[in-house]
């Protein structure tokens, strides 16, 4: 298991930025697939992005070319630069880690959530018009 705490959340305008920052404790955090997900009120979580162990990554058609996910395996830190803030991505955003394997290939299907066992507590992200 690993301990995840995200911190970076806020109230921004359309259009506008914020980064949020997952910081994890505990060993092998550079050999598993991390992700961000997110969850507006009435509707299911939904996975943003993931990170593989060799940095590869996977976007949801939603928020392609408009957040970047990245990691500072020497800080532990998993980061998701959001850019171009639309009202829909108002949203609790939570980071996951799968702890089950390392050297973990990720892909499309580590946008599910049942692929990951540690999740962080969440943090909010509310875009006005």
């Amino acid at each position: 298991q690993v301990r995840l705490v995200e911190s970076g959340g806020g109230s921004v305008q359309a259009g506008g930025s914020l980064r949020l920052s997952c910081a994890a404790s505990g060993d092998s955090y550079a050999s598993f697939c991390m992700g961000w997900f997110r969850q507006a009120p009435g509707k299911e979580r939904e996975g943003v992005a993931n990170i593989n162990s060799v940095g590869a990554t996977t976007y949801a058609d939603s928020v392609k070319g408009r957040f970047t996910i990245s990691k500072d395996n020497a800080k532990s830190t998993l980061y998701l630069q959001m850019n171009s803030l639309k009202p829909d991505d108002t949203a609790v955003y939570s980071c996951a880690a799968d702890t089950t394997r390392t050297c973990c290939s990720g892909g499309y299907i580590y946008l599910s959530r049942f692929k990951y066992n540690s999740w962080g507590q969440g943090t909010q992200v509310t875009v006005s018009s």
